[in-house]
């Protein structure tokens, strides 16, 4: 890592009100810290969403270490992002990946109403219409 902290870091993404920027952070958690950080800009979100995307990161930084940081891409689609420092030998990069995997299909629900909701009330798309 560059010698800012994890959270110093997404602070300054998050404080970024330019909607041309090319992601937004969601939330994040450190091992190495033992952190979480989440962008109050998405403070309307309910509170059982909020304690379950905390959970989620923290689980997940405990499981594998490093640092997890969810993000929306320009389109609206959540992202997960990891990193860990150079050396650190109890990073697991395999697990990384898997627990990634398990994570977008175990919470499939939960992930996609974040990107309608980011799509909705960030981007300013019109709420699809059910068939």
């Amino acid at each position: 890592m560059d010698g800012k902290s994890f959270l110093d870091r997404e602070q300054s993404v998050s404080r970024e009100e330019d909607m041309e920027q090319e992601e937004t952070v969601l939330c994040g958690a450190s091992a190495y810290t033992q952190k979480y950080y989440f962008n109050e800009a998405f403070g309307a979100l309910p509170q059982s969403i909020q304690e379950e995307l905390h959970i989620l990161c923290v689980l997940f930084t405990e499981d594998v270490g490093g640092a997890l940081t969810l993000v929306f891409d320009r389109e609206g689609n959540l992202k997960f992002r990891t990193e860990s420092d150079e050396g650190d030998l109890l990073y697991d990069d395999i697990g990384s990946v898997l627990k990634i995997k398990e994570l977008q299909r175990t919470r499939r629900e939960l992930l996609e109403a974040l990107e309608l909701y980011y799509k909705v009330f960030f981007l300013g798309e019109a709420f699809p219409e059910e068939t």
